[in-house]
């Protein structure tokens, strides 16, 4: 690492925002949160969870809405499915459902009003306290052979202050991100943030670093968001929060970049929620094999 902090408490809670509309993928999200769309055959929300749990965060605040109540339901137990399929022997499946209500702690807060992620993030301050945590956003699944949450963790605990993902994107695509200005240090994927900006227009931005959905905060931005101003869309942008917090360090530390450059599957809109489903299937030994001859068949009768 490149500077020396006094270390942090071990990180042990994780947030998790999940009170959007999911207005992209009506009419499916009508009476069912995007959250609980399925990848493959679990719903997104679940790989985002296992994440947490394996860099060692078994502690989860899940940020709600209404209508969310089926997140709920699923890291919950359901003992008259558990029961039914006992008795039919069926200990796989049964393994499955049980194991979502295993995962973790799980705790609910609701956002009253849909102000942006700064203000859902604000939301759990009562919970957090004093604590640095992480917090990871739903729309971007991380693959577990690539372990960037655990690595920004260790960046964290080893230079204090706040720890976001970064990952180099084309530049006429860095508009549809929060980007970050970034120095160089003397490891290869950590890079000190020196300035934020939400969504830049192409021209302006300063650089192609886009941040991505995983973030390892100082619990002073707790107090950063409490008097920022909506911003962009008219929301309560973390970005914005996160650029003061890189501005002057004695807020609540540095913020550092960890630079990803693993396996990322966006399920932010429907093609990539599509291609990211694809992808997943190609990779299970239970489903890749015969998958893949059907998808290379059925790719060669359309061309």
């Amino acid at each position: 690492m490149t500077e020396s902090h006094p270390r942090t408490p071990r990180i042990t809670k994780a947030v998790i925002p999940a009170a959007g509309l999911g207005t992209r993928f009506l009419p499916a999200t009508k009476a069912t949160p995007k959250e609980m769309l399925p990848v493959v055959d679990k719903p997104a929300i679940q790989y985002v969870v296992e994440e947490a749990v394996s860099a060692g965060l078994d502690d989860v605040l899940m940020i709600t809405g209404r209508n969310k109540r089926p997140l709920e339901d699923h890291f919950d137990r359901n003992y008259e499915l558990e029961s039914a399929l006992l008795k039919k022997g069926d200990e796989a499946r049964l393994a499955k459902v049980q194991e979502s209500s295993d995962l973790a702690t799980m705790h609910y807060v609701r956002q009253g009003d849909p102000k942006g992620l700064g203000h859902a993030v604000l939301c759990a301050a009562p919970h957090v306290g004093k604590e640095p945590f992480a917090v990871l956003l739903g729309d971007d699944l991380i693959d577990p052979r690539d372990p960037l949450l655990a690595r920004m963790v260790e960046v964290q605990e080893e230079c204090g202050g706040s720890v976001i993902a970064l990952m180099e994107v084309a530049p006429e695509q860095i508009h549809l991100y929060g980007c970050a200005a970034v120095e160089p240090t003397e490891d290869g994927d950590l890079v000190k943030v020196t300035d934020l900006v939400e969504k830049p227009d192409t021209a302006d931005a300063p650089s192609n670093y886009a941040i991505i959905g995983r973030y390892v905060l100082d619990p002073a931005v707790f107090d950063v968001l409490r008097t920022t101003e909506p911003g962009r869309g008219g929301e309560i942008q973390l970005t914005d929060a996160l650029q003061q917090l890189a501005a002057d360090e004695k807020v609540g530390g540095p913020v550092h970049g960890v630079v990803f450059k693993g396996r990322r599957y966006d399920t932010g809109d429907r093609g990539d929620y599509l291609r990211a489903i694809v992808r997943l299937a190609c990779e299970r030994q239970d489903l890749g094999p015969d998958f893949k001859a059907w998808l290379r068949s059925y790719v060669t009768e359309e061309m």
